[in-house]
């Protein structure tokens, strides 16, 4: 049964390949074995696991609904209501997810939000750091550089031709033949500051 009171907000955030919805996964897992009614939500963009399924960089997959806009979580929602709801790539949706995770939050929902932090440029990627001041917890993760093996709290943009780009769209899904993980020394090093 789900408390009367407000719901709390975890965020999950870092760069590419940090782990994030591994994460988000292994928490929807426990809640999952404790009982809890948990609906698990990712942006269609993130298609690596198929129409219906999360997938994570490992392989790791669990059935989601997989939505395009932030308004379309309260439909999915409406009646029977859930203890948790996981929410993965929460940057996909933009702005318009906090005052939808605000909704869920006074409706006493527990938010367990997984997305980037950071653009492939190093600049903040909303809302997920907007999300991050206004969550109960953080946990920020990071990757492996590809270039050294440090902890990466950044990740790079390739080129088709290999080395490093600057391009105009933030999102572009893909994996390790669209992006490497960089240490804050390899990441300005290779002209990516």
């Amino acid at each position: 049964m789900r408390p009367m009171a407000a719901g709390r907000l975890h965020v999950i955030a870092g760069p590419m390949f940090a782990g994030k919805t591994e994460e988000l996964l292994r928490r929807v897992h426990r809640a999952r074995l404790a009982g809890l009614r948990v609906e698990v939500v990712g942006h269609r963009l993130d298609d690596r696991g198929g129409p219906d399924r999360l997938s994570t960089h490992i392989g790791r997959t669990v059935s989601a609904r997989m939505l395009s806009d932030a308004a379309d979580l309260l439909d999915v929602l409406a009646g029977d209501l859930p203890d948790m709801v996981a929410i993965d790539e929460a940057q996909f949706f933009g702005p318009g997810i906090v005052p939808v995770i605000e909704q869920l939050l006074r409706a006493g929902i527990q938010v367990e939000v997984a997305g980037l932090c950071v653009t492939y440029d190093g600049g903040p990627f909303e809302p997920v750091p907007s999300l991050m001041a206004q969550a109960e917890e953080v946990v920020k993760l990071t990757a492996v550089c590809t270039v050294c093996g440090a902890d990466a709290s950044f990740h790079v943009r390739l080129r088709a031709g290999g080395g490093d780009a600057l391009q105009a769209t933030a999102e572009q899904v893909g994996g390790t033949e669209s992006y490497q993980a960089r240490c804050r020394s390899h990441r300005q090093a290779h002209g990516s500051a």
